[in-house]
């Protein structure tokens, strides 16, 4: 099973690639210390979920984890206290959430991590993924991204089992 591992100085190492990657705007930060909205990326060793994809911008990724097409109604939980804190969510919804199918390209492909999902934890975070990073790899709000091309490549070596780890 596939292990990478994301460093708080921009780099994605396993399985012989390096490549560079975003990471949180507010940096990284012990899960135990990491808060909804604050912008880190929580350190430590998270088990891959799924992998959703735009299946109007491509074909469905290479991957031993389950790859699901997205939707546009699709959304994520982002409201602390709310019951379906930290999961997806069909659009409408009343709750604070934010759109899966967006028109930026960051989640043509988007990977759960097992971040406070089970259960969730109110307030502790929530949609912490592996996606398509912007061009100038701009930080994220948390999350892990890489180039898409990179991004795909590293989808390959994923199987049931598999861990992404963010490192200081």
């Amino acid at each position: 099973m596939a292990h990478f591992i994301a460093f708080s100085g921009g780099r994605l190492q396993g399985h012989g690639l390096s490549v560079r990657c975003a990471l949180g705007k507010g940096g990284v930060k012990a899960a135990g210390e990491k808060r909804e909205g604050d912008g880190a990326s929580p350190i430590g060793i998270w088990p891959v979920r799924r992998v959703w994809y735009r299946p109007d911008k491509g074909p469905a990724p290479e991957t031993g984890i389950p790859a699901i097409a997205l939707r546009p109604d699709d959304g994520w939980c982002d409201a602390p206290g709310h019951r379906a804190y930290n999961r997806l969510v069909t659009l409408p919804f009343p709750a604070s959430h934010e759109r899966m199918w967006r028109e930026d390209g960051v989640y043509d492909l988007v990977v759960q991590l097992a971040y406070n999902d089970d259960p969730p934890v109110s307030g502790q975070g929530s949609a912490i993924f592996l996606h398509v990073a912007r061009p100038d790899y701009v930080p994220t709000e948390g999350c892990v991204a890489l180039a898409e091309g990179d991004l795909r490549e590293v989808l390959r070596h994923l199987e049931g089992g598999s861990t992404l780890e963010i490192g200081a």
